[in-house]
């Protein structure tokens, strides 16, 4: 464990002024030759027709619109699972969560995180002489050796779990909405359903926890200001980076920000999306002004309607933004998953995929380049929360084609739960003529016929290439002792130190 010890020491430093305390950004003799520069921005439940570029209404994302105007827009582009560990854990190793064990959420108590013999995307990179960092929601365990300094990123700064999973002074928009945190010796909350703990959201530096509870408001301009902060940094040193930011946009409840209060428009939703779009638009901005034809930022939603595998609960919207490499004002219809960022990202790094097993995602360089106009012919959306098994695959996309073996079980806004339907043959929509998915084909019919068994092939396939597989399995177990808690004799754990 003597490693553990020394590693807690070298990391444990919380950033100071404009230092980034032992971050080694000096050269090596494997990093001399320029490769590019990597930047991951995974937003949370941000929808398919948030952006204006995919044809919507609003008119609050102008960066991200002229991101797209300016790189790769993909209009089949998914999450590789629709709630939030399952959907980073697959980001991080490009397997899906039946392969990598994480099927559903990790809990503020959770011992566990992403099992350790699952290697992430930062550890390869980190491996192959890049810097790493990690800005935002982790949501892949927070304990021990779960914690991000631990699975490959050199720097860490965020929030451990989803932001709705911890009291705040500020709470934000909700529904119901949730009572602030408990202050002196104030009775605890009368907590509503679906409101958590009086334990505070906590704020992490690498180790260190630097406020708790965090102010939801500002929250968005620190990732933004330590995102440039990082990207300035590694770029002075020569070194090539890998940033993965993870967004708490759109996902409740939505931060208060002083945009909030306009009195047009959808208000707090629209005030959400503006100030995610104005983050981006930082980062961006700094990588235009630094490392601008070296550097490759990669946006894509994570998970934009929790638990359901209909298109609204996975697809989402992605863009693609490299300068000289990938060509401008481009629409992909490539079929693609955030499954496909780790091989991708992998090869064009000039690293290797890790060895003993086997990968979901493909590597989408010739589609970035123009070289090629499709991607996978079958994805698999693994159950989420809602009907079925987590994390069993009973949902397959087969080029044009979906099928459902089961639907239903999705919990309401008001608390009640549809009932749980099994299909067998299964239900089978053609998103050419019917993306809404209204009406499935009729099973008698020549077009459901022929879809049947392709469909029957690619989903027995994919279990037996599990089922050979090198898999995880996550520990699930829970531990009140392993609650993120700066001070434990004040009332929500407070303390402040940013």
């Amino acid at each position: 464990m003597a490693w553990l010890f020394l590693k807690v020491l070298l990391v444990g430093v919380s950033f100071l002024g404009c230092l980034y305390p032992l971050v080694d950004f000096c050269f090596s003799g494997d990093t001399k030759r320029q490769r590019p520069n990597f930047i991951i921005i995974l937003a949370d439940d941000v929808g398919w027709g948030d952006l204006g570029a995919n044809w919507a209404e609003t008119k609050d994302t102008d960066n991200l619109d002229k991101m797209a105007a300016e790189g790769m827009r993909f209009v089949d582009f998914h999450a590789a699972a629709s709630t939030c560990s399952p959907s980073r854990a697959s980001l991080l190793t490009g397997r899906l969560g039946l392969r990598n064990g994480v099927t559903h959420n990790f809990a503020v108590t959770s011992v566990g995180g992403l099992p350790l013999n699952e290697t992430t995307l930062a550890e390869v990179l980190q491996q192959a002489g890049y810097v790493t960092g990690m800005i935002g929601k982790w949501h892949l365990g927070h304990h021990g050796s779960y914690h991000p300094n631990f699975r490959g990123f050199d720097y860490y700064f965020g929030i451990p779990y989803s932001h709705d999973m911890g009291c705040t002074d500020t709470p934000g928009y909700n529904h119901p909405p949730c009572p602030a945190c408990p202050r002196g010796n104030r009775p605890s909350r009368n907590l509503e359903r679906d409101c958590y703990s009086d334990v505070a959201l906590p704020l992490y530096e690498n180790l260190n926890i630097v406020e708790q509870p965090v102010n939801l408001s500002s929250l968005a301009q620190k990732y933004a200001e330590k995102a440039t902060q990082f990207i300035q940094h590694a770029s002075t040193s020569g070194r090539p980076f890998l940033l993965y930011v993870g967004l708490a946009h759109m996902h409740v409840p939505l931060a208060r920000t002083q945009l909030s209060a306009e009195p047009w428009g959808r208000r707090p939703y629209a005030a959400g999306l503006r100030e995610m779009d104005s983050l981006v638009g930082q980062i961006k901005d700094k990588v235009d002004r630094t490392a601008k034809n070296n550097t490759f930022l990669w946006f894509t939603g994570g998970s934009p309607a929790k638990q359901t595998t209909w298109e609204g609960g996975h697809r989402v919207p992605a863009l693609a933004y490299w300068p000289g490499r990938v060509s401008s004002n481009v629409t992909s219809t490539a079929l693609l998953s955030v499954l496909d960022i780790f091989p991708t990202v992998v090869a064009l790094a000039g690293a290797q995929l890790p060895r003993g097993r086997h990968f979901d995602g493909l590597d989408a360089s010739e589609v970035l380049f123009g070289r090629v106009q499709s991607g996978h012919r079958v994805l698999f959306h693994p159950n989420s929360g809602a009907a079925g098994e987590d994390g069993a695959l009973q949902t397959v996309r087969l080029e044009r084609y979906k099928a459902f073996y089961i639907t239903g079980g999705a919990k309401a806004c008001d608390g009640s739960v549809g009932p749980e339907l099994h299909h067998e043959p299964p239900l089978i929509f053609n998103l050419e003529d019917d993306v809404a998915e209204a009406l499935p084909l009729e099973r008698g019919s020549a077009e459901y016929r022929r879809a049947l068994p392709k469909v029957r092939e690619a989903l027995a396939g994919v279990l037996r290439d599990i089922a050979d597989d090198n898999t995880s399995r996550a520990d699930y177990t829970q531990d009140p002792s392993v609650t993120p808690c700066c001070n434990p004799r004040r009332a929500a754990c407070r303390c402040q130190t940013v």
